[in-house]
């Protein structure tokens, strides 16, 4: 089959054929019928995820359907549509019979310790597997496990209420927008930030209220006590989405543009302000289930960029590093 490898350490990545998977007794094989491109493919191809073993297929986001299973797969038959969690559990530690399968031990990641998605067919243990919902486009589920779910699950660490207030940070890239509407179909006032004029419009859609520019803050404090901020940028934001807070508030810090960059952190602010900062990156299986759900029920639309086929891949990154546009970059084999 026909897949996208990462041959080293910082060494790129190239299209080629690869011998295609057979599953052993805990594992499915499934079509891809879509996989996402993310910003952590970038930080992964600059050499940011130590436990990346290679030569490795690359991509962490699919949905698909179940083609052939393993003699132990339970619970699961071929022509479900699944997706999968970014990484495989045991199912069996102390986290995972708590449905906090995000904490395993040992848990392997997918494009990194274990091949990824950018192929026609994937191997995937039955421990990471979550059904879809009937009538859930593909465009929707396979945003759930890294996108939609890893939002759900992080509002849920940051106890959100019904009526309170979000803001997002990078309203219009891949997370913001689908971040944006995660907050609403739970209940809250949402407030977009972007630094485009342009795709405010687009972004006024689904946010109650918009602001554009690098300082926010003080706009944002005019709108309403914010309560949570979802950051999915990092360091260039991370200030005002700081004071943008209101006594109480919780900022679920998602993104990272920059890992090279630091943060001199004043602790007294976060003291005084009663502040929570919650580092935020996975989901569980519970939390992809709430988003599907959601989806399901046409409560979140899936905003797409552009998709692309295997042998496209350089052209889906180049509209992924592309600062017009707005939503998620997928992939169809």
């Amino acid at each position: 089959m026909k897949a996208v490898v990462v041959i080293g350490h910082k060494q790129g990545y190239k299209v080629q054929e690869v011998p295609d998977p057979k599953p052993a007794d805990d594992e499915v094989i499934i079509k891809v019928d879509r996989a996402a491109l993310c910003y952590r493919d970038l930080l992964q191809l600059q050499g940011y995820y130590p436990r990346m073993k290679y030569p490795v297929i690359l991509g962490h986001e699919v949905v698909g359907t179940i083609i052939q299973k393993g003699k132990k797969v339970e619970g699961f038959e071929e022509g479900d549509k699944v997706v999968s969690l970014l990484y495989a559990p045991d199912g069996t530690c102390e986290y995972c019979r708590q449905g906090e399968e995000a904490y395993c031990h040992s848990r392997l990641g997918y494009s990194e310790e274990l091949d990824g998605f950018f192929a026609e067919y994937a191997k995937i243990k039955v421990t990471s597997l979550v059904k879809v919902p009937k009538g859930t486009p593909d465009e929707g589920a396979v945003l759930a496990p890294c996108v939609t779910g890893m939002i759900y699950r992080g509002l849920m660490r940051a106890h959100l209420k019904p009526g309170e207030t979000v803001l997002v940070t990078g309203a219009s890239g891949g997370v913001g927008i689908h971040a944006i509407q995660v907050a609403k179909a739970l209940g809250a006032k949402v407030i977009g930030v972007t630094t485009s004029e342009e795709k405010a419009p687009f972004i006024k859609k689904f946010a109650d209220h918009v602001i554009v520019g690098k300082k926010f803050a003080e706009e944002a404090k005019k709108i309403s006590d914010v309560h949570v901020v979802i950051d999915t940028v990092g360091t260039p934001t991370f200030d005002e989405s700081l004071k943008s807070l209101w006594m109480g508030g919780r900022i679920v810090q998602i993104g990272n543009v920059d890992p090279s960059q630091a943060y001199q952190l004043r602790l007294g602010y976060v003291i005084l302000k009663d502040i929570q900062i919650i580092g935020h990156a996975s989901a569980t299986k519970k939390d992809v289930e709430g988003a599907l759900k959601l989806t399901a029920e046409g409560k979140i639309q899936p905003i797409i960029a552009g998709t692309v086929g295997i042998d496209e891949i350089d052209k889906g990154y180049e509209l992924l590093k592309d600062k017009n546009k707005i939503g998620k970059v997928l992939l169809k084999p």
